[in-house]
């Protein structure tokens, strides 16, 4: 990246917006168009494409119109009501999978599920045929697809500091995204994260805009290439191998409160703008076909029904002709709404809704609104005319698809290629005591649960929204961090050992430990009272002590989707590597960490912090520019083989009295962890005792109800859960059981006063495991208030029964998901 030029831009943007907070008046939402920097969309509008619009839209009934602002997610909707609802676009959801297949599924299923849509769409009778837009998720390549090149994640891609990457990498996403039939991607995030709680901070590039300014137009033009005029679709951008992007989430979501998902951004306009709003400017005028509205708030105003912020400054100042598209149901969230009727979003600026479970009652009641006038006809006519020109200049009224379906795209070597580069230049030295580079003929130790595992280095957005529940074999074209070091190591005539718990008979010279997060994404992935790492636990730091015990040098490859308090990880290693989510070329990492034989570097480390890496627990909010500034490692940090740097032994006071923010996992391996705890009543009628499972030693619990009273058996934690989130966001309790005796009376199970009769599934055959899972939203509607759960778990019968449970947790895989009655 050219710093001059940034540094450049940032004064005069900082010059245009000297003295706007004095200027503001009104409301803390209200918006002053004058003041935010002006755009243009490039290559939307021209004379031959609003013709062909103007003419397409004579002949469309109202019904038709209302059709195209609506979309609707392939798991709500089939392909024959298409042929009655004429709608304008659909999505595939972060766990929807394609028609009758697998959620992890490769290229085919995909293109076939696109195809079924299109067709059906095509037969509806009479009316005007309009295309359909098919929409995904392509947060770090095409990731919804087995096989794809899964590039490294935003905040890894920060650190790179390379916009002529980042627009090779839109380039290369967007030809995955196009093969597998898909035709708009839903991305990229141009948020500005500024507090590291948020569970999607590793989005963004950066917590500065300057980066996220020099990325946003490369990432447009990679995507979907340079719009040009209309031809009748020849050579659109579809044609060209492109897809349509939507950037996102428009505006002030990495700004919210606490770094709350979905939250209020209560920042001044100046600071919405100068911050906020900057990866917008170069994404319009790089010709993004479209714009994705946050579900966050500005000073208490929804962006879904923010007027002054859709239509006065990004339509109006910003000069965006391209449309507006809602999040998963976010215009339900604006006050006097609901996922199925929300006129004030439509009227507000937003052109598609994403509708996708709502949208037939959406559709009925936009139509009605329209027909009565609370929607104006103008209104609907300017969305359906932005819609129509971005399907125009997608190239979708013309049947050529020239890339959907062709092999050797997905997963091509060159794309590999690339992530693989990706993957060298994102890395950043943290500390190095001479042990980096590794020789390739040592002996070397690789640990770590993140060592061997693709999922874990690919985070969130991998094969399934929240990124879980993924093995190896899921990535056929992929290679773990393991892997691409073995493979260094032995090239050179060393050996490596792979062993998780880092045991090992004969001492080698090295231990490579790969630890870090696991996968999560949206919601699920905030922190609320501390950036601590593993707190409580430490299993990660006490692996690291043991080898150091044992004499062994430790380099630590830390894999995260933000920056992390982690002073004492860092004093029990030798070297410490900031890996971020590498994605699926693990090989990278091998690439600077071992040498050759002489232990010469094959590569440097060239990656710098986009994100200022905490001293303490407590730094939530740590950005360049504030006042005061005190980091452990500052914006821009990266230590080299070139340019190498002395870190010295690290305070490990982290600031923050020891805490859990877990509200997910209730019993894991054999323990409940904080702040949760078995309690049973009475406790003369109730027993618990350890039992294996899982081919776990005391991995289990075995409860056995006496049966000369009622009884129960509860989770608790110290303070009632606010679980509203992962209810709307469609998460299940699940739990494996196994009956040890049949129960004599009914079972009930529990959240708060939603009470759902589990006799059924507690009379499954003696002595074998069974799993269950129970969607939160069937607990909703017996009754609890998922705003307010004390016990998440409470199992209880009159009779007579003794089962083991054991994994009692909150999951986003539906699978297999049952609906209990409600217990009488």
């Amino acid at each position: 990246m050219n710093t001059r030029t940034l540094r450049v831009a940032a004064l005069l943007a900082s010059t245009v917006l000297s003295g706007a907070a004095a200027a503001q008046t009104g409301p803390a939402s209200t918006a002053h168009p004058a003041l935010w920097p002006a755009a243009k969309s490039q290559g939307l509008v021209d004379p031959a494409t609003e013709a062909f619009v103007t003419a397409l839209m004579s002949r469309l009934t109202v019904e038709e119109k209302v059709g195209q602002v609506i979309q609707a997610d392939i798991a709500h909707i089939k392909p024959e009501d298409l042929v009655v609802y004429p709608l304008g676009s659909i999505l595939a959801g972060g766990s929807s999978p394609p028609l009758g297949a697998p959620d992890r599924s490769p290229q085919k299923p995909w293109v076939d599920t696109a195809r079924a849509f299109r067709e059906a769409a095509a037969r509806r009778p009479g009316g005007t045929p309009i295309p359909l837009m098919f929409g995904i998720d392509a947060v770090h390549g095409d990731n919804n697809v087995v096989g794809a090149v899964l590039f490294p994640h935003n905040i890894a891609l920060g650190a790179a500091h390379d916009p002529a990457l980042i627009r090779r990498i839109g380039a290369a996403t967007a030809l995955e995204t196009s093969a597998a039939g898909f035709d708009w991607a839903f991305g990229p995030t141009l948020a500005t994260p500024r507090d590291d709680r948020w569970g999607r901070a590793y989005e963004g590039y950066s917590e500065d805009p300057e980066i996220v300014r020099a990325y946003a137009g490369q990432m447009i033009l990679g995507i979907q290439g340079a719009v040009g005029p209309y031809t009748g679709g020849k050579d659109g951008v579809i044609q060209q191998g492109h897809v349509a992007a939507s950037a996102k989430h428009f505006l002030g979501d990495g700004g919210t409160q606490d770094g709350h998902d979905q939250g209020d951004a209560r920042v001044s306009e100046n600071d919405l703008i100068k911050i906020h709003a900057q990866g917008y400017p170069p994404a319009i005028n790089a010709g993004t076909l479209t714009i994705m509205a946050s579900f966050s708030s500005w000073n208490g105003q929804k962006m879904h029904g923010a007027k002054g912020l859709l239509t006065d400054v990004l339509k109006g100042r910003m000069g965006f002709d391209g449309f507006v598209v809602g999040d998963w149901n976010g215009h339900g969230q604006v006050p006097g709404c609901k996922p199925t009727d929300c006129p004030t979003a439509l009227n507000a600026g937003l052109d598609m809704f994403m509708a996708p479970d709502s949208w037939k009652g959406l559709y009925d009641n936009t139509l009605a609104e329209v027909k009565s006038g609370v929607i104006p006809m103008a209104r609907l006519d300017d969305a359906v005319r932005r819609i129509l020109r971005v399907k125009a200049k997608l190239g979708l009224f013309q049947a050529a698809r020239p890339y959907e379906g062709r092999e050797g795209v997905i997963g091509a070597p060159e794309h590999r290629a690339l992530a693989r580069e990706a993957v060298r230049k994102s890395l950043v030295l943290l500390k190095n005591d001479g042990v980096l580079p590794v020789k390739s003929s040592a002996h070397v130790l690789v640990a770590g649960s993140g060592a061997d595992d693709i999922g874990k280095q690919s985070g969130g957005w991998t094969l399934s929204w929240q990124g879980t529940g993924n093995t190896n074999a899921d990535f056929p074209n992929a290679e773990s961090i393991w892997s691409g070091l073995k493979t260094a190591i032995e090239a050179g005539g060393g050996h490596a050992t792979l062993s998780v718990g880092g045991q090992f008979d004969q001492k080698p010279d090295v231990a490579i430990v790969v630890f870090g997060e696991n996968p999560y994404a949206e919601g699920v992935g905030d922190l609320k009272t501390s950036l601590e790492y593993q707190p409580g636990a430490k299993t990660d730091l006490a692996l690291l002590k043991s080898l150091k015990a044992r004499g062994v040098k430790v380099v630590s490859v830390f894999l995260g989707g933000r920056p992390l308090w982690v002073n004492p990880e860092i004093n029990a290693s030798d070297a410490f590597v900031a890996a971020w989510l590498p994605g699926s070329e693990g090989g990278g990492i091998a690439d600077v960490l071992i040498g050759d034989k002489a232990g010469k570097p094959r590569a440097d480390f060239t990656g710098k912090l986009s994100f200022s890496w905490p001293k303490r627990a407590d730094q939530f909010r740590l950005n360049r520019g504030d006042k005061p500034y005190d980091p452990l490692f500052a914006y821009g940090y990266g230590l080299s083989y070139a340019k190498p740097g002395k870190v010295g032994r690290l305070s490990e006071v982290s600031g923050v009295k020891a805490v859990s923010d877990n509200v997910v996992s209730y019993f894991v391996g054999g323990k409940t962890p904080a702040p949760f705890a078995f309690q049973i009543a009475p406790t003369t009628s109730v027993q618990i005792a350890p039992v294996d499972a899982g081919g776990v030693q005391e991995a289990g619990r075995q409860i056995t109800f006496a049966g000369d009273v009622p009884a129960l058996l509860s989770i608790v934690g110290d303070k009632p859960l606010d679980l509203s989130f992962q209810t709307n966001a469609e998460m299940a309790l699940s739990f494996d059981y196994r009956v040890d005796a049949p129960a004599s009376a009914p079972v009930t199970l529990a959240m708060g006063a939603g009470r759902l009769d589990v006799t059924p599934p507690a009379g499954a055959p003696i002595g074998r495991w069974s799993s269950l899972k129970i969607p939160l939203k069937c607990f909703q509607a017996a009754g609890t208030d998922v705003t307010k759960v004390a016990a998440p778990f409470e199992l209880a019968t009159a009779g007579t029964f003794k089962l083991s449970i054991a994994e009692v947790r909150l999951t986003t895989d539906p699978a297999g998901a049952v609906c209990p009655a409600k217990a009488r």
